[in-house]
């Protein structure tokens, strides 16, 4: 069974003063697009976002280095996930619907919808209504209040069996608020999950205010590490992925990139998700010899599946020798590059004991790291 994530994104923020996609704003470095598209990747067989066709430059640049399939929008927002429904072939499929102004979904909840839309053929996201609701004929006077009992609020991902949701838009013409509506059409009863509360639609300037809060340092976590590997003849120097000409190289069961070695560990650390002896036991032959870099991006891989992603890195190396200055900014962009995060976000730096202890004898030697991650 296939699983597809439709993000309808072709509508414009009018209500937010803007004339382009509300997807495409940034949310702490990264555009709402992105951020859904990385988190529905680990979990979906194919992502087909829905834009303007003027935008597809815009697009395509906030989603590069991400396999998903560009569909061009309708005027309204059914014809737009109509269009779409064109790229599922399969009937025996799932399909999950999302807004694209909705970036602070959790893996879980993804998870949660994927669970019932198997097991019940359509599941939607909702949160019991928790004001006081009034109703009003002319927008002047109340006429009544409305008991809230029973009443819910929807959120996306909403998940449907992907032959039902084709037969309501066939069938069915007619706009509606959201897809789980035309499934009530049909006459099939939709299980409704636990929605998250701080998955905000961006809808005014507020809401993006508030989701760069809640997905910035309020709920940042930091972490530490620390390596250290002997220095022995015959081997290669690699530091944060650069091969550094040396007389000697780091002894290790892979390529013994200490400083990567620290940073991963920091990595884990904030996410109390272990360490990498844990993840890339060195009894593994599969890892023998293996980059670094690999098992950096793995990391990051690692950290997504249980809903974190990187935020800030700072690494330190203390080495005697070699001169490590002229290598530095290499080093930043190859750490930049394997977590997919901007380089000012990465700091590297490289320092001596000043001819002390094991480094200082050149022994060895060792790094530290220290990072921030946020919830995403």
């Amino acid at each position: 069974m296939k699983i597809y994530a439709i993000i309808p994104s072709a509508g414009a923020g009018s209500r937010m003063g803007a004339n382009n996609s509300k997807a495409l704003i940034d949310i702490n470095g990264k555009s709402s697009i992105r951020i859904i598209a990385e988190k529905f990747k680990p979990r979906v067989d194919k992502i087909i976002v829905v834009i303007r066709k003027e935008e597809l430059t815009e697009f395509k640049s906030a989603l590069y280095g991400i396999d998903v399939e560009f569909v061009i929008g309708g005027d309204t927002r059914r014809e737009s996930v109509h269009n779409a429904l064109n790229s599922v072939k399969e009937d025996y499929s799932i399909v999950l619907v999302h807004d694209g102004a909705r970036p602070l979904l959790s893996l879980a909840l993804i998870d949660g919808i994927i669970k019932s839309t198997i097991d019940f053929g359509a599941a939607v996201p909702v949160l019991p209504v928790s004001d006081t609701l009034k109703y009003s004929y002319d927008g002047e006077y109340i006429n009544y209040t409305k008991d809230r009992a029973n009443l819910y609020t929807v959120q996306t991902p909403q998940g449907f069996n992907a032959a039902w949701l084709k037969e309501a838009y066939t069938k069915f013409p007619d706009d509606a608020t959201d897809d789980a509506a035309l499934i009530e059409k049909l006459g099939h009863r939709v299980k409704m999950i636990k929605g998250e509360i701080d998955n905000i639609k961006l809808t005014y300037p507020r809401d993006v205010s508030f989701a760069r809060r809640l997905s910035g340092f309020n709920s940042a976590r930091t972490g530490f590490g620390f390596d250290v590997h002997t220095l022995v003849e015959g081997r290669k120097l690699i530091l944060c992925g650069v091969n550094i000409p040396y007389t000697k190289g780091l002894l290790g069961h892979s390529d013994a990139d200490v400083a990567l070695h620290a940073l991963m560990d920091a990595l884990l650390g904030a996410a109390a998700l272990g360490d990498i002896g844990k993840h890339f036991p060195d009894n593994d032959k599969s890892y023998k010899d293996i980059s670094s870099i690999t098992l950096l991006k793995e990391v990051k891989l690692i950290l997504a599946e249980a809903s974190y992603m990187p935020y800030n890195v700072d690494v330190c190396i203390a080495a005697q020798e070699p001169k490590l200055s002229p290598y530095i900014e290499a080093m930043r962009k190859n750490i930049s590059e394997a977590l997919e995060i901007s380089t000012d976000m990465v700091s590297v730096k490289a320092t001596t004991t000043e001819k002390l202890g094991f480094v200082g004898r050149l022994e060895g030697i060792c790094a530290y790291a220290n990072v921030s991650v946020i919830c995403c």
